[in-house]
């Protein structure tokens, strides 16, 4: 029996490697989003820096582990075998939650879900005690460290609030000093700023950051701990002088600087910080098993007093799995899926909102604007027209640079970074396990909401994400809590079969989804995503807009012939699928006519003909896309609604119609793919062919109708498929034709 224990301890030393490669996944967020979003290098050098502060991090982070020894239970009221449930249980559940939220693009707290996931454990196990000796529930407190928790969730709960604000506040007056054009402002504003930015970061990485490091000693950090305000003054006189010098003689961009610093800054922080999320229970459970195979005792009377005691450091340990998380940061696709969620919520420029808006966000934006209405009027004028001088946004120029500009400017970067560090640094110093992802993205929002990024265009959209995303926070706290305490008692009852087959089910469950989104990915890549045009005249456009329409008519003809072959086989699944694709591809269409505005305002006086031209080309586009959208939807919940399948002549007469679609829809994708608009005049010649075979079918059901037994569902399902079919062969055509009028114009 006592094999079982080292079983366990193999098993969650796989858990906390694959459990490092999940939270990776998902905390990337942290320190990433803030150098991707305003593009201030090359992402390579974003990852090599960001790896460097991984590596310094994972080393400085041995303090942090004390909370997942005796930071949430009192170890000697639990022996030793129940410690190693309680630890089993808590990685179970942390790899399967953090998978989840990765899953969904969502960022998480790696922070929260430990504790939750310990608390939830451990409440289990002390419930399970509790009902076998002679104590109460009142005795719960001897068992939990309820004090310690209690500061934790607090402190946790807090920082969301502190960041936001203090990101918010800090942001407005920053825009005030240098505003939008703060490369036009003078050289010692932007020396201030560098000053007091880099200082701050500074502060963090020599001070905070490696304090707890074994490699880092010596008086100067002593002498820097005693007299913090003293450090804080010289470093910032010491940087504003480099600044001033490296901006005047160099003509360096110190914003860039700044945000370099501050990515190695946050990722050496999130590595200090929170590497205890991912191996701090894996390394408690190696320290409590040596504990008790040095005692000789059973495992079921084995008090685990020790595991209070302070144990050494393991640096190659905490070094391994900085390599890790540095691989992980690398590979992972699902990092850079959460990392845009973050920097959307938060980009300058209006677009394609994901979330959709709520009567929450309503109610939240609206009740903004109402209290802003009443601050701006008792608020002198002089005072608003200064404010608004200084948030007055420059104008884009060119085309290219309105498409490619980056979700926001280098100094609201730059404050993301800044104050991040500066609140994590704190928590840091004082033990507490304060989560990053919660700090970095509600500093993130703070900057936005200060900076005007959420105008009257897209603030319920994006106020809708936030709450989408604290929604996710609290449901990360209820499910951690619980299913670490439902997997506790199933491994207290089931023993080593339930162990196996848990860890079995987890490993399943992770290999499934990481095919699945590797399938989902590669299906994506190979479709193909519709761009937005850049160039802004009509062959341009045309050329430009070849590959779209190549893809759209593929995508288009997948999901068309997916819907009739779902008919005919009355499979509701693949008729689902077909409803996505189809609902992803009139997504990106409508994108494309959201950006409308955008390509009109940045055309110059001698190619507005371009824009009518694509306006109607995205116009048909639209037209054929909700064509096979009515066909499918309307499909999909004939089959849904239980209604009887269609009959095997109608069936037979769709298929010869969706041969044909399929065959006309692959010509016009082999048109576009090789630019040979000249073809367009013989597939627009079969128009009329096409239709006829249409109306023959229509005729034929009338007929079919009046003289023999139907459905009416049945009935009206099949003239709808074939009218709205009849749809898309004239926008088909309507499309190809204007495609080759202007063609043959601009020859």
């Amino acid at each position: 029996m006592d094999n079982i224990y080292l079983i366990m301890l193999i098993a969650l030393a796989i858990l906390a490697i694959a459990d490092l490669v999940v939270g990776v996944s998902n905390d990337a967020v942290n320190f990433l989003n803030s150098a991707i979003g305003s593009k201030a290098v090359s992402f390579k050098t974003i990852m090599i820096v960001a790896s460097v502060g991984i590596a310094f991090g994972a080393l400085s982070s041995s303090g942090m582990m004390e909370v997942a020894r005796k930071g949430i239970f009192v170890p000697e009221k639990f022996y030793f075998d129940e410690i190693m449930i309680i630890f089993m249980a808590v990685m179970l559940t942390d790899i399967l939650l953090l998978d989840f939220f990765n899953t969904l693009g969502l960022p998480t707290s790696t922070t929260v879900s430990i504790v939750f996931e310990l608390l939830g454990a451990a409440f289990c196990m002390t419930f399970i005690k509790l009902s076998g000796n002679s104590d109460t529930f009142m005795h719960l407190g001897e068992y939990i460290n309820s004090d310690k928790a209690i500061e934790i969730i607090t402190g946790i709960l807090l920082s969301v609030v502190i960041a936001f604000t203090v990101g918010a506040l800090v942001q407005f007056f920053t825009r005030l000093l240098l505003t939008f054009n703060f490369d036009k402002r003078p050289t010692w504003n932007s020396a201030i700023f560098s000053g007091i930015s880099t200082a701050a970061i500074t502060y963090f990485i020599i001070i905070k950051g490696l304090k707890s490091a074994d490699f880092v000693q010596g008086a100067f950090l002593d002498w820097a701990n005693a007299n913090v305000l003293a450090f804080i003054a010289i470093s910032f006189v010491v940087w504003f002088l480099i600044s001033y010098l490296l901006i005047k003689a160099f003509k360096l961009n110190v914003y860039v600087m700044i945000i370099v610093l501050g990515t190695f800054a946050l990722a050496m922080a999130f590595a200090g910080n929170d590497l205890v999320n991912f191996i701090g229970v894996p390394m408690a459970a190696y320290n409590s098993y040596e504990i008790w195979q040095a005692s000789g005792e059973a495992a079921s009377s084995f008090t685990m007093e020790s595991l209070a005691e302070k144990v050494p450091t393991q640096p190659l340990l905490l070094l391994s799995a900085g390599i890790v998380m540095i691989l992980t940061l690398f590979f992972s696709k699902k990092a850079r899926r959460v990392v845009k969620t973050s920097v959307d919520l938060s980009r300058q420029d209006e677009g394609q909102e994901r979330f959709k808006a709520n009567a929450l966000s309503r109610a939240l934006v609206r009740g903004a604007m109402n209290l802003n209405k009443g601050f701006t009027a008792v608020l002198p004028q002089g005072a608003k027209n200064y404010i608004e001088h200084k948030f007055t946004k420059p104008k884009i120029t060119t085309r290219v640079a309105a498409i490619d500009m980056p979700a926001f400017d280098l100094v609201r970067a730059a404050v993301n970074l800044m104050i991040a560090s500066v609140l994590i640094s704190a928590a840091t110093s004082l033990k507490l396990p304060l989560s990053t992802t919660y700090v970095t993205f509600m500093v993130a929002m703070g900057t936005s909401l200060a900076d005007r990024a959420w105008g009257s265009e897209s603030a319920v959209y994006r106020v809708a994400g936030v709450l989408n995303v604290i929604g996710g926070w609290f449901m990360t706290a209820i499910s951690a809590f619980t299913a670490a305490a439902v997997m506790a008692f199933i491994l207290y009852k089931g023993g080593s079969i339930a162990l196996f087959l848990l860890f079995a089910a987890a490993i399943a469950i992770l290999v499934r989804n990481y095919m699945n989104h590797k399938k989902r990915s590669e299906a994506e890549a190979e479709e193909g995503r519709l761009m937005r045009a850049v160039s802004n005249s009509i062959q341009g456009i045309i050329n430009e807009s070849t590959t779209n329409i190549a893809s759209a008519f593929k995508r288009g003809s997948k999901v068309y012939v997916g819907t009739i072959e779902g008919l005919a086989k009355v499979d509701l699944g693949k008729l689902k699928k077909s409803k996505k694709g189809i609902a992803k591809l009139n997504a990106e269409v409508e994108e494309l006519r959201n950006s409308l505005y955008y390509f009109i305002k940045n055309l110059d006086e001698t190619h507005v003909q371009a824009s009518r031209f694509y306006i109607d080309v995205l116009g048909y586009l639209q037209d054929v896309t909700q064509s096979i959208d009515f066909v499918t939807i309307s499909s999909y919940n004939h089959l849904n609604n239980n209604h009887k399948g269609l009959k095997f002549t109608q069936l037979k007469d769709l298929k010869e119609i969706e041969e044909k679609l399929d065959k006309l829809f692959s010509r016009i994708e082999d048109t576009f793919k090789a630019k040979n608009f000249d073809d367009l005049l013989s597939i627009l010649e079969e128009k009329q062919n096409l239709l006829d075979s249409v109306s023959q079918k229509i005729e034929k059901q009338v007929e079919r109708t009046r003289t023999a037994d139907s459905s009416p569902k049945n009935t009206m399902l099949y003239f709808s498929i074939l009218q709205e079919t009849e749809d898309l062969i004239k926008a088909t055509m309507n499309l190809l034709e204007h495609y080759y009028i202007e063609h043959k114009k601009h020859m």
